[in-house]
């Protein structure tokens, strides 16, 4: 049986970002079967949370393809309702990148089934950030999807398990930091917030 005081070493922080990443046991964005979030500390030095949802809904066998979490695995897991809550205190503090919408959408479909407060976070997006910095990655085997920034940044991670991508996620925005010489509050600004401030992107 799961116990919700595993969520608790990654409430303490202090933390500069998080990254978030969800899988989902079909084609219904509130059927999240798994949850990983990545915090990355002041030195840049990143922990990693994951744990498996019961997601209350069937399993597609496409999904189980994609992710390989099948029904057996969650069965004791903990359910969305209780770990929403039990991370909402630490999600509230952070911005939350995510590589594409898909988790924040997740989230919002997952609390609105549970009958729960639509999450009001700062959300942020590795791809839009990535798109930013590696322009040349466009239309490239994959553009600036996870898979394709693994090989094309040298990134190590199981791709498909939420707390790898999560993980994955953060790793996306330090390279980008690094590259640029900008933090991320910069680097996720409008193109032309960063020409008014005379930052460039390299």
């Amino acid at each position: 049986m799961f116990n919700l005081w595993i969520l608790m070493p990654m409430l303490s922080g202090p933390f500069r970002f998080l990254a978030l990443d969800v899988e989902t046991a079909n084609y219904s964005a509130h059927s999240i079967c798994q949850i990983g979030i990545a915090g990355v500390r002041p030195d840049n030095s990143i922990e990693v949370w994951v744990s498996l949802i019961d997601p209350q809904d069937r399993f597609s066998s496409n999904n189980i393809a994609v992710h390989g979490i099948r029904p057996a695995a969650v069965v004791g897991a903990p359910k969305f309702a209780p770990t929403f809550r039990a991370l909402s205190p630490l999600l509230a503090r952070y911005t939350i990148f995510q590589h594409s919408t898909f988790d924040s959408r997740c989230f919002a479909a997952a609390a609105a089934r549970a009958a729960l407060e639509p999450p009001e976070w700062t959300w942020a997006d590795s791809v839009t950030l990535a798109r930013r910095v590696w322009p040349e990655l466009k239309g490239a085997g994959g553009g600036h999807g996870l898979g394709n920034l693994k090989k094309a940044l040298g990134l190590e991670f199981r791709h498909h398990d939420a707390g790898e991508d999560a993980r994955a996620a953060a790793e996306v925005v330090l390279r980008a930091e690094s590259r640029t010489g900008l933090p991320y509050s910069d680097l996720v600004r409008k193109p032309s917030a960063l020409r008014n401030q005379g930052s460039a992107v390299r």
